[in-house]
């Protein structure tokens, strides 16, 4: 009889991991029939504290399932070590959630933002080194920026850089604010953990906007004066600095990563950034995606903060489904087109037996057409209640579930 001992630090990952392992999908096994898993949670199941656990709260990121939706269909038809891919990996939730329990994951996209979130969020690091360049870097922010910060001499400051010659960042961000940010950028080739930084200053510069504290999502144009704000119930003016904000999410982002990393384990996760009607994978296990839906996301503008202070490529014309280009008919057949482009590259790098799970609000009842492929069999569709939707996009709305098995 073998005998099998964790180390101490492999038994505190094992306990920690099993601490903050989701209540509602701890039960589900490869076993669980379909009919018996429950995908519509209460607040009091579910609580926002677990939809938003560690790294799921790096960056606001709109239109993304949680994570607790994943691991269930994770637990159910994945093992460790096998490998999901995710086309539209947008935030990186089915990396995250994949990678908690120790199974290898690939995901695509077309957005370089969403590259570098989903990889910062995945990310291995020496935490205690990050801490000190988080330290450091907001250190020497505060001083260069003219801020109280006895944290460093004035002799040990860099020389930065801040010119600018962008019109949408003049126009978006008030001058103190731009300049505290524009010191920020200029700061972060200093150090190693560079893509962690950037997302910092992405969140940063996202708060500090000339918008109205309610419409941080979806701002229209500038605000420049004071306005009644429907979120404080009182007249509110918008912010003229940054570095409150680039301290505030300095600290819980380093905070997030440094949770997330008592629970990682060694799985791999790879980011292809290209498009995923088109990209080489590598074989794969199965899907688990949830991808745009017809004409209600622009998910290159909704950061297009980031793209402009962080001069990423704009790849906004290859898009599937944004939402400016609508939902007329012809809209919809080009995504449909788009969509079977995606799943047919997709197929045939899945393994014969393993299963395509596709999460879309198939308001216009297109996945039928979508997935109807020869090498796919249908196996299951289930319904979502998503009882949990703040701001703009409250309201009732239902999901589907498409489970597919390859062929």
């Amino acid at each position: 009889m073998s005998t099998s001992i964790l180390t101490s630090e492999e038994g505190k990952c094992t306990a920690y991991r099993e601490k903050y392992a989701p209540t509602v999908a701890r039960h589900v096994t490869c076993d669980t029939p379909l009919k018996d898993i429950s995908l519509n949670w209460t607040e009091k199941q579910l609580p926002e504290r677990e939809r938003t656990k560690h790294v799921h709260r790096l960056h606001p990121y709109l239109g993304k399932y949680i994570p607790q939706l994943v691991e269930v269909f994770l637990r159910k038809y994945f093992k460790p070590s096998m490998t999901v891919l995710d086309p539209f990996s947008g935030s990186g939730t089915t990396l995250i959630q994949a990678n908690e329990l120790e199974i290898n994951s690939v995901g695509c996209d077309i957005s370089a933002f969403n590259i570098l979130l989903g990889s910062v969020k995945t990310a291995t690091y020496n935490v205690s080194q990050l801490n000190k360049e988080v330290t450091d870097i907001l250190g020497k922010t505060a001083l260069l920026a003219g801020h109280e910060a006895p944290l460093l001499p004035v002799d040990e400051l860099p020389e930065v850089n801040l010119q600018v010659d962008n019109a949408y960042l003049k126009e978006w961000f008030a001058p103190q604010a731009l300049e505290e940010l524009l010191i920020f950028r200029s700061l972060i080739p200093n150090y190693e953990h560079q893509d962690f930084l950037k997302l910092v200053l992405s969140r940063a510069a996202r708060s500090a906007r000339r918008t109205t504290h309610f419409d941080l999502d979806f701002p229209k144009k500038p605000v420049t004066e004071p306005y009644f704000c429907h979120k404080h119930g009182r007249t509110c003016t918008p912010t003229e600095t940054a570095f409150k904000f680039l301290t505030r999410y300095g600290r819980d982002n380093f905070r997030r990563v440094e949770e997330f990393s008592k629970i990682r384990t060694s799985a791999k996760v790879k980011l292809v950034h290209g498009d995923s009607r088109i990209a080489k994978f590598p074989q794969a296990d199965g899907v688990i995606t949830s991808p745009p839906y017809v004409g209600l996301i622009d998910y290159h503008e909704q950061h297009r903060y980031a793209f402009e202070l962080l001069n990423l490529p704009d790849n906004r014309g290859d898009e599937i489904g944004s939402a400016e280009e609508g939902q007329s008919k012809a809209a919809k057949e080009a995504y449909v087109a788009n969509m079977k482009a995606v799943f047919q590259n997709v197929s045939r790098k899945i393994r014969v037996g393993g299963r395509l799970i596709v999460v879309a609000g198939d308001r216009h009842n297109v996945y039928s057409e979508i997935l109807d492929e020869p090498n796919l069999a249908h196996e299951a569709t289930l319904q979502r209640h998503v009882n949990r939707r703040t701001g703009r996009r409250s309201g009732e709305f239902y999901e589907s579930i498409f489970i597919y098995v390859k062929k």
